[in-house]
């Protein structure tokens, strides 16, 4: 049975990850990178699904773990009767192929051990001819082959490997899972000591180029590491979460694949590591970003895959249960075919906050600017599907209206500020147009609050984002309004839901409930931050500090009912938010995004 979602530690390679349990097993695994096949699947199933485990005999959860300091490498301890153990795990910078590195330390006495692995490729459905060569373990099927190397005496039993063994102080027992395409030569074994001492000086080294002054410094360098462990290295894409089909509601069928891309988060990824020193990374997701949007502006989508695929096809594995019987587990995204007006505005928000930078650009990158432009300029009045993937009708969501003028104002200032060519005065005249046209039917005089859609008596978390982007002002009473409406609408047991899908009115177009949303709390930080209430803010952020793992890591949304982490894990978009409003609530920058928004129209 899986553990709770807080109970997972994440390794990686800037290819792939795994998520490691309190009780030493790996339940969450995709070979040869995050959005492939996983090899250890039982999160989402049972262990007839794959995992590896390396614990005491008997089993039970680590005493206590802790990554070593600035690193990605995780150290698990048990004390038992008989002494204690230490399990150090780690995944080395990639080379020629994929290792997880697992190496077991005597601490204190003589502890039995049991290692125990079952790979399931497939997501579990494939069980891989399983043979001993040379006191090694190789397994093969189809595409896949991977290899277990130990000192440590390995024995088959109902298609699952062991070894059992007893470790005493000061003695250490590696284990080393190699993983390459099945038609490709076997990789030569790397050497766990010298692969943990490669991994450790790695992580340090890029943790070095740190330049963040602000608050909460411990807690934005752990999420520093987390966004780049969720980074695709060959392509620079960033991945929102290692992870699929985590409930947002448990038991419930809320349940997508978050192992792809998403342009929306493209501007605070950016803010978040520009504002940190990483102008390598930001270049490379910029790249990316350019990349994936290339083509007809019309067929922008709101997501790509790592490479920036655009076929993320939607299908269920019904011989997986779910995480805690939460079906049904997805693969792929159908929200990759929505119309979501914002990304346009997102892309060009994110590119001049690139440029505003001194990011270097090209000139394709302007006359890519400029067809998004045109597309925006002939559809911002359609009615979408809005930030939130709504999967009912399509309204007019301000949100996406905001976006829209916010893409318009960008194009503006490239000409004002950078010089480049562009129908300036039409591109004026627009976004005008558009401010008016927000104002007029998406704000709900009587309450005094900007409106989910035009026409709605209902708030969502994204209303908080309007003064972020430059549209008005903090001061401006319509944004304190709505400040208070999602206070009042939204902010439940301390944390903010993206919006209710039980309300009159929702749109939402799926059954069941979820989870306060972790990165709309940081907003809403941000928000009190920004209309003056600085010790409210500081509250909820300390809340949100609190959520985390004992490990600093952010699921998706927290369920305050059970009390748990829920939805997709680690979630870049949480791990962003906290950098981000800790730099707000530091005032290491204004509140605003350094997007160069202007106030009012």
């Amino acid at each position: 049975m899986a553990q709770l979602i807080e109970d997972y530690g994440l390794i990686g390679d800037l290819h792939t990850a795994a998520l490691v349990g309190r009780d030493g097993s790996v339940d969450w695994m995709c070979l040869p990178r995050f959005d492939s096949p996983a090899c250890f699947a039982s999160l989402l199933g049972n262990e007839d699904a794959g995992f590896w485990r390396v614990a005491p005999t008997g089993g039970g959860l680590a005493t206590r773990r802790r990554y070593l300091p600035d690193t990605l490498v995780l150290e698990s301890e048990w004390d038992t009767p008989e002494g204690t153990v230490r399990v150090t795990d780690a995944m080395p910078p990639r080379g020629d192929a994929a290792d997880v590195v697992r190496v077991v330390e005597g601490v204190r006495g003589r502890v039995p051990m049991t290692m125990a692995l079952r790979l399931r490729f497939d997501y579990g459905r494939v069980v891989p001819w399983v043979q001993q060569l040379g006191g090694d373990l190789a397994a093969m099927a189809g595409p896949d082959a991977a290899w277990l190397r130990t000192p440590a005496r390995l024995e088959g039993r109902n298609l699952t490997t062991y070894a059992e063994f007893t470790v005493a102080a000061g003695e250490r027992v590696p284990f080393v899972l190699t993983y390459k395409p099945s038609h490709e030569r076997r990789p030569e074994p790397v050497d766990p000591e010298r692969a943990l001492d490669e991994t450790v000086r790695f992580w340090r080294e890029w943790v070095g180029q740190v330049r963040y002054e602000g608050g909460w410094r411990d807690a934005v360098v752990r999420s520093l590491l987390t966004v780049k462990a969720l980074t695709y290295a060959p392509t620079g894409g960033i991945a929102a979460a290692a992870t699929t089909s985590l409930p947002e509601q448990l038991g419930g069928p809320r349940n997508w694949d978050y192992r792809f891309c998403w342009l929306r988060d493209a501007t605070f990824v950016l803010q978040a590591l520009l504002g940190t020193g990483f102008v390598a990374e930001a270049k490379a997701w910029r790249e990316w970003l350019l990349r994936a949007v290339a083509g007809d502006p019309a067929d922008l989508q709101i997501m790509y895959g790592l490479d920036g695929a655009r076929r993320l096809p939607e299908l269920t594995l019904d011989w997986l249960g779910g995480y805690e019987e939460s079906r049904p587990v997805r693969i792929g995204n159908a929200a990759a075919g929505q119309l979501q007006l914002d990304v346009w505005g997102e892309v060009l928000d994110s590119l001049h906050l690139a440029r505003d930078a001194g990011i270097e650009s090209v000139e394709s990158a302007w006359e890519l600017q400029r067809a998004l432009l045109d597309f925006l300029e002939g559809h911002w009045d359609t009615p979408d599907n809005g930030l939130w993937e709504m999967r009912g009708p399509r309204r007019h969501f301000v949100h996406s209206k905001v976006l829209a003028w916010a893409g318009l104002d960008r194009a503006v200032r490239a000409v004002q500020d950078h010089g480049l060519a562009g129908p300036v005065d039409r591109w004026r005249a627009l976004r005008h147009d558009i401010h008016a046209d927000i104002c007029a039917r998406g704000y709900d005089a009587e309450r005094g609050t900007f409106t989910q859609y035009y026409g709605a008596d209902v708030v969502d978390a994204s209303l908080l984002l309007i003064p972020q982007t430059g549209f008005l002002p903090w001061d401006d009473p319509r944004v304190v309004g709505t400040v208070r409406a999602v206070e009042q609408d939204l902010f439940k047991d301390g944390f903010v839901l993206r919006y209710d899908p039980g309300a009159d009115g929702s749109v939402d177009g799926l059954p069941g409930d979820e989870g306060a949303f972790v990165a709309c709390t940081f907003w809403f930080a941000d928000a009190l931050h920004g209309i003056g209430r600085r010790r409210d803010a500081r509250e909820v952020f300390q809340r949100l500090l609190d959520l985390r793992s004992d490990l600093g890591l952010l699921s998706e949304e927290y369920d305050t009912r059970a009390g748990r982490q829920v939805g997709n894990t680690p979630q870049a978009y949480s791990h962003v938010g906290l950098i981000n409003t800790a730099r707000h609530l530091s005032q290491a920058h204004p509140a605003t995004r350094p997007r160069g928004g202007t106030r009012g129209r």
